[in-house]
């Protein structure tokens, strides 16, 4: 039976989430492409235990996540059953629904018949009443906004959903979700964009503005892009890595000759502050507050301490921010 570790506090910093009550660890767990079928039951459940030891009690999901889309929930359902029960008012679980789930024209996007029937089935796969955060995960270009926002403040209202957000949502669109959410009487949370070092656009286009202006919290996803800001790269694609598979979230010919010099350029930098690259790349994200916390996958337990090392260094000098500005842009 698991026991979690009575100093898993201790050092793990808690950001408060927007104007919210509600603090959310500076790392979170992404439970995206390693938790299904085709992983050990025995390596999830580790990274899970692992990462709640370290204090990240946030564990972020999607209808979709897998594969094949509902496993990932699954999963945690069975983890929580076993080993989280007795520490399930110590966690932030949060789903989102907007991706292609079943057949049919109600198995996808932003309405109100698919947002809640989705939401229904995410809580019977993880056995729970309630979910802590729900997510529109993108926005339908076809369904009005008052329709997707008031399927979200419908979820609060049927006690199913404690806190809602949004996610791939422009900074036009969120500041509109925001206002109709407001109106309705339950706030916006908190947004969760694309945001890495190599991925600038949330600042490019005005989005962390808006959630500042908002005062809603931001939890960031692909922090690492895709593994790219690792050292897995440094010496350009190894085998068994996602660029070398393929895969359509990081093909090979991604990876550049200039892009590796950039990254060994960034892994001098890490190295020169105590950090690994992927260490100070989470570390980035987080600079200066605007990000409330930083989503990371994990493959195995070894990689959630890698990642939760980064929380010993947040702060940057002037100079290495214009530094990691020079690399990025390729300027030097």
């Amino acid at each position: 039976m698991y026991t979690a570790h009575p100093d898993r506090y201790a050092d793990m910093p808690y950001r408060r989430t927007g104007r919210s009550g509600l603090k959310l660890p500076a790392l979170s767990l992404g439970l995206w492409h390693n938790f299904g079928p085709d992983r050990s039951v025995e390596t999830q459940r580790a990274i899970l235990r692992r990462a709640f030891d370290l204090g990240v009690t946030h564990f972020d999901l999607a209808n979709n996540y897998g594969p094949p889309p509902g496993a990932a929930e699954s999963a945690l359902g069975e983890a929580l059953k076993d080993d989280f029960a007795p520490y399930r008012d110590e966690l932030i679980i949060s789903t989102k629904a907007g991706y292609l789930m079943w057949p049919g024209p109600y198995g996808e996007w932003g309405s109100r018949k698919y947002v809640l029937s989705s939401l229904d089935q995410s809580l019977k796969r993880m056995g729970l009443d309630y979910v802590d955060i729900f997510y529109s995960h993108r926005p339908d270009p076809e369904t009005p906004l008052e329709e997707t926002m008031g399927a979200l403040h419908s979820a609060v209202q049927q006690g199913k959903a404690l806190y809602v957000g949004v996610s791939n949502y422009s900074a036009e669109q969120t500041r509109e979700a925001a206002r109709i959410l407001g109106e309705l009487g339950t706030p916006l949370l908190i947004h969760q964009p694309r945001y890495s070092m190599l991925d600038r656009r949330p600042e490019s286009e005005g989005l962390l503005d808006a959630l500042d202006e908002l005062q809603v919290g931001s939890i960031v996803f692909s922090p690492l892009e895709q593994g790219l800001l690792t050292s897995r790269y440094l010496d350009g694609i190894p085998e068994g890595s996602r660029a070398a598979s393929d895969s359509p979230f990081l093909r090979s010919d991604a990876v550049t000759e200039d892009l590796v010099g950039r990254l060994r350029a960034l892994d001098e930098v890490a190295k020169s502050r105590g950090q690994t690259l992927a260490q100070l790349a989470l570390a980035w994200t987080l600079r200066g507050g605007r990000v409330t916390s930083a989503l990371v996958g994990a493959s195995s337990a070894r990689q959630i301490e890698d990642s939760v090392g980064a929380i010993a260094r947040l702060d940057f000098e002037a100079d290495e921010l214009a530094r990691i500005d020079t690399i990025i842009e390729g300027k030097g």
